[in-house]
């Protein structure tokens, strides 16, 4: 018998090869588990190729590291058949990887056909030497080398399904397992090696004309690692593009979540907004019909939410809407809504069994914001106006729903605010004059619908008179005259209330200029300013062009502002009132007795006048508490040196108390009504000489 001899380095290198030819099979098994359509048989195919040539290319390396004391050479035909094999085998395998599952049964038949299909490979191999006499092979280590063959391949087949899937570490798992399978390769390769004998006196008969030469194994190896490099830098090049893919997909999830996150909800308070509302509200309608029951919806509104933003900033107001929204939302069922659609506006939608319910929902609501919010270290006090609907039965759809709550709503501002109010068909006639009025005001000015008209001022001891109040009229088209507290809510709501405003100013400079002319040049004339038009940063330079344009000296001009506007913000009032002092102009404080005066920062306003709020003077005759109200409040006047207006005097006896304590001038429908300018001076002298008489 031929002795054979093994060179070692080659042998080491046929276990190189293996491994990195069982880890090059199972990455391409994860390529080929996370591709689709044609890419499958494309991964597959390129996948046979690069492993088959592995596997062969450790079995021809394992040849060539033989060697016997004959020379040898190898049948290119058998060779390349075993290179054929080897590929048709790994395809094979490659595909049954694929597949969503791989039961016992088809693991143990598929490892069959791989093992013998590896089997097959060797043993052509062998054949290639085209040895005479033939090889004998030990029967024992034959089947042994087919049962290492057959393990092999199953050890294989279920590494490479179970590691298919990218798994944290996968990448270490699979190389450790790529050692195991290498080893079993090479031990199946050196069994069926170890089987073959070769009788004395044999020859090669492909010596002449098949492969053989000293480089054969270098050129087999290099070639097998440019096939298996670019196999397995494909593999790793396309797994990181399917990860950088399947990240910018989960990026682009997350843009489309953060996206719809921001066009259906709120984006300070994190609440539904207008836009989801109207998606809820549909629901609810759909599921009312379908299965019944009812649903009310409450338009909520904050009162003195405004007063807030003005006095600690809109940085405060957006925190206190914060703190409203959670405390709103922790009261909450599951299946309510709760929706920010504006400013200081919330909408609720909560279902019910019983329309009765929403009255106990709507209370709650109430007592809740009531309760005082601690926000940034300050305890801010607001309440709610709260219009309420019920579907079936307040509208047909959301549109109407909506609409329909907000005119509710403002019914429950109107009657005092802090509560809440169920809707009512007559509110939205109600509500729809309001809106037409709210037109109208737009074009009043341009159309010279305003009208201003003159109520006399009587010095109370000689019953001279001393000046007037210039009173706002709109002149409506339709609905005649109307009186201030018909519009000017709207004027001031709209910011219409500034043009307006300078024109009241205007018009009653001008009117002063003409009967100074006419020789009433010791009177005055008084005009009120609203909140808005006191807070507006232009106040003082339109007085200033007012007085200059016509020619008007500044005393004869009162500004009248309220009590509670003067408190609102003291020291930013006493800035204006002072700069407006400063130019000569008398500074009276209108509806004395009604606010919540400070007395430290009155005696600091510049001012020249109080005047006491009619509501005290038409009870003087009944009310014991408001004589006395009055009376100390002409005390207080006179001990700051103001003067004292007392306004609403409509009998005898209230201008005799009022002329007794000490008031300065008097106001009232006995002493004289409010008149046009063209009808005033006739109708002025007309009662000074009847009150001379009397």
């Amino acid at each position: 018998m031929l002795i054979g001899s093994y060179s070692s380095s080659l042998v080491l290198i046929s276990l190189c090869v293996a491994i990195l030819a069982s880890y090059t099979a199972l990455d391409l098994t994860g390529r080929i588990a996370t591709a689709k359509g044609r890419a499958v048989y494309l991964w597959i195919s390129g996948g046979a190729l690069a492993m088959g040539f592995g596997i062969w290319s450790m079995h021809f390396i394992g040849m060539l590291a033989f060697s016997l004391p004959i020379p040898l050479g190898y049948d290119l035909t058998l060779t390349l058949l075993s290179l054929l094999i080897a590929g048709l085998s790994s395809g094979f395998a490659l595909w049954l990887v694929s597949q969503p599952s791989l039961p016992w049964t088809q693991l143990g038949l598929g490892a069959l056909i791989m093992g013998a299909g590896i089997s097959s490979m060797h043993y052509t191999g062998m054949a290639a030497l085209l040895l005479q006499p033939g090889i004998d092979y030990d029967p024992l280590l034959f089947g042994l080398s087919l049962v290492i063959a057959v393990g092999a391949s199953a050890a294989a087949l279920w590494i490479a399904f179970r590691l298919r899937q990218q798994t944290l570490y996968v990448r270490q798992i699979r190389g450790a397992a790529a050692v195991v399978m290498g080893v079993a390769i090479v031990g199946m390769h050196y069994t069926a090696m170890a089987a073959a004998n070769f009788p004395e006196g044999s020859f090669c008969g492909a010596l002449g004309t098949g492969l053989s030469g000293n480089g054969l194994d270098y050129l087999v190896l290099i070639t097998t690692l440019a096939v298996l490099a670019v196999a397995l830098l494909t593999s790793v090049l396309d797994a990181r593009l399917e990860a950088r893919t399947a990240e910018l997909a989960r990026s682009l999830t997350r843009a489309n979540q953060e996206l719809t996150q921001l066009a259906l909800h709120d984006t300070l308070t994190g609440l539904p907004n207008r836009t989801l509302l109207a998606d809820r509200i549909d629901q609810a309608i759909n599921k009312v019909a379908e299965q019944g029951g009812c649903f009310a919806l409450m338009f909520i509104d904050l009162d003195g939410f405004k007063p807030v933003n003005d006095a600690f900033g809109h940085h405060m107001g957006d925190l206190l809407l914060k703190e409203v929204a959670l405390r709103l939302r922790g009261h909450l069922h599951s299946q309510d809504t709760l929706a920010r659609i504006g400013g200081d506006e919330f909408v609720l939608l909560v279902e019910m069994q019983e329309p009765d319910d929403a009255l106990g929902v709507a209370a709650k609501q109430v007592n809740l914001i009531s309760r005082a919010f601690r926000v940034a270290e300050q305890s801010l006090q607001i309440s709610a106006s709260i219009g309420i609907v019920l579907y079936p039965g307040n509208g047909i759809d959301q549109h109407e729903l909506l609409r329909n709550a907000d005119a509710a709503m403002y019914h429950a501002k109107s009657a005092g605010k802090n509560g809440y109010s169920f809707f009512d068909v007559s509110m939205n006639s109600n509500a729809r004059l309001q809106l037409q009025l709210l037109q109208d005001l737009r074009v009043a000015l341009e159309q010279k619908q305003f009208r201003l008209f003159y109520q006399p001022k009587f010095d109370a001891q000689d019953c001279q008179p001393i000046g007037a109040e210039a009173l706002l009229r709109w002149e409506h088209p339709q609905h005649g005259l109307l009186l201030p507290d018909r519009f000017i809510a709207l004027a001031e709501k709209t910011g219409l209330i500034i043009p307006i405003g300078e024109w009241v100013l205007d018009e009653a400079c001008r009117q002063m200029r003409a009967w100074i002319d006419q020789g009433y040049s010791d009177w005055r004339i008084a005009v009120n300013l609203s909140a808005i038009q006191f807070c507006h940063s232009g106040l003082v330079d339109s007085v200033a062009k007012v007085l200059a344009r016509h020619q008007l000296p500044a005393n004869s001009l009162t500004l009248e502002i309220t009590e509670t506007t003067a408190m609102h913000d003291a020291d930013a009032s006493m800035a204006v009132l002072q700069q407006l002092s400063d130019m000569g102009v008398d500074l009276s404080i209108d509806d004395f007795g009604t606010g919540y005066s400070s007395l430290m920062y009155l005696k600091r306003l510049p001012a020249n006048e109080l005047k006491i709020d009619r509501g005290f003077v038409r009870d003087l005759e009944q009310d014991s508490d408001d004589a006395a109200i009055v009376s100390a409040i002409v005390a207080l006047g006179q001990a700051l040196g103001l003067r004292i207006v007392a306004e609403g005097v409509e009998t005898d006896r209230q201008q005799n108390f009022l002329t007794r304590l000490g008031c300065d001038s008097l106001q009232g429908y006995l002493l004289g009504q409010p008149l046009p300018a063209e009808r005033f001076i006739v109708d002025i002298e007309r009662a000074r000489q009847s009150l001379a008489l009397s």
